[in-house]
């Protein structure tokens, strides 16, 4: 059986991708995913080679054949999006365009163009790779600029990362999940065998912790709790603490404050290939989530 831990937070900046390449350290041979796909950074650590890529499409886009346009402007009129504009001025007529940007794939000019001048293909929404790092097989991917169904190529990294565990023999998957609690982070936690949140002892850590409990709950999913830099309040972090227990999350450790964390990000290494304190910290969290599988 697969085991798959996912690691979240209820917010950005919290730290997650950092406890993520080092939890990927710890267990040794094992499928990443990185399914923080409109900002994916898992790479900036590990270093993968890329093996290979594939185009991911969702949905579809308008797009007008200035040939066969014959300047209605029925398409303009119809579309609420504000997606049509006028493209260029012709000696005759006026030549229609659709800005691929605005179009939400409606398909109303589609319908409605009477002189079937409008074209209706996929969309090119980004892509995923599969590649190998220095410590197993990775999934991982790129949302386009402004393209939306992010949720979408998050399922399709776990189901990739999931193939490639079971061809494989991997026992494990570890997933470096988006931040919040909409679609792309429902589609990186449904299904599966653990989560584990990283929160900051903040104001705004405590109140997106507690989004992300909720959610956690919903699916019934196992959840642990860690506090990244706790020293710097430890007040907020003993609160935090508390209701992540009241919510019915497993409390299994704190990571100091440690500079050593920035300088291993910039030499492309995870904070438990260093020497300090904090690597001490995720070590401990790691032992503990290994105890609860």
């Amino acid at each position: 059986m697969i085991h798959e831990l996912v690691v979240i937070s209820g917010k950005g900046g919290t730290g997650k991708t950092s406890v993520a390449a080092s939890l990927a350290v710890l267990a040794g041979e094992s499928v990443l995913a990185d399914c923080d796909v409109d900002a994916a950074d898992l790479h900036l650590i590990l270093s993968p080679v890329i093996e290979q890529r594939h185009d991911f499409y969702s949905g579809r886009q308008a797009v007008i054949r200035s040939a066969d346009c014959v300047g209605c402007g029925d398409c303009k009129s119809y579309c609420r999006f504000d997606a049509v504009f006028l493209s260029e001025e012709g000696t005759h007529q006026p030549v229609y365009a659709v800005d691929p940007f605005a179009c939400e794939g409606c398909g109303v000019c589609v319908r409605f163009c009477p002189n079937k001048a409008i074209d209706f293909p996929e969309r090119l929404c980004g892509e995923w790779m599969t590649s190998s790092t220095r410590y197993g097989p990775m999934v991982h991917a790129r949302l386009a600029a402004a393209a939306e169904n992010s949720g979408k190529l998050v399922s399709l990294v776990r189901q990739e990362a999931r193939r490639i565990a079971e061809e494989t023999g991997q026992r494990r998957i570890l997933v470096d999940g988006p931040p919040g609690i909409g679609c792309p982070v429902i589609a990186s936690l449904t299904g599966a065998s653990q989560v584990l949140a990283v929160t900051e002892p903040t104001l705004s850590g405590e109140h997106d912790l507690a989004r992300l409990l909720a959610l956690t709950r919903h699916f019934n999913i196992p959840a642990a709790v860690c506090v990244n830099k706790y020293d710097i309040d430890v007040g907020m972090t003993e609160r935090i603490e508390q209701a992540a227990v009241q919510a019915g999350a497993a409390v299994i450790g704190r990571i100091r404050y440690d500079r050593t964390v920035t300088r291993a990000q910039m030499q492309a290494k995870a904070v438990v290939e260093t020497d300090s304190p904090a690597a001490d910290d995720l070590r401990q969290i790691w032992s503990r989530l290994i105890d609860q599988e």
